[in-house]
């Protein structure tokens, strides 16, 4: 059974950086691709980030350049280093993997290509 344990969310000022992390609890971690997602207040859930069993990185519109997903596959985690932080990026934050083992994705990656999900971790950004 794959579980999914978040930490680092938390309250940042504008321009600042935070990291989030997720620890996977199951077998074969390095076969899934790993991802985050994050919903705001009124919003829907909305793609930001997916690290692929292969190792390529795919990032949400707009994301790129200023968040970066990575992954230790000893360690089994994943993470998402956040830059450049501004309000518009509170949220709360999911981590999450693919359904599948050795699953690429199709097309743009969505919220049913995952099939766990960890509990989610509030990042706050003040102006």
């Amino acid at each position: 059974q794959v579980r999914l344990v978040e930490s680092g969310g938390g309250f940042v000022q504008a321009g600042g950086s935070l990291t989030l992390s997720c620890e996977w609890s199951g077998r074969n971690f390095d076969n899934y691709g790993m991802g985050w997602f994050r919903q705001a207040p009124g919003k829907e859930r909305e793609f930001v980030a997916v690290k692929i069993y292969t190792g390529s990185t795919f990032y949400g519109n707009s994301l790129q350049g200023r968040f970066t997903i990575s992954r230790d596959n000893v360690e089994k985690k994943v993470y998402l280093h956040m830059n450049m932080l501004t309000p518009e990026d509170t949220a709360v934050y999911y981590c999450a993997a693919h359904k599948w083992e050795y699953y690429s994705g199709r097309g743009y990656p969505s919220s049913n290509d995952f099939g766990f999900w960890g509990q989610g971790s509030q990042v706050t950004v003040s102006s």
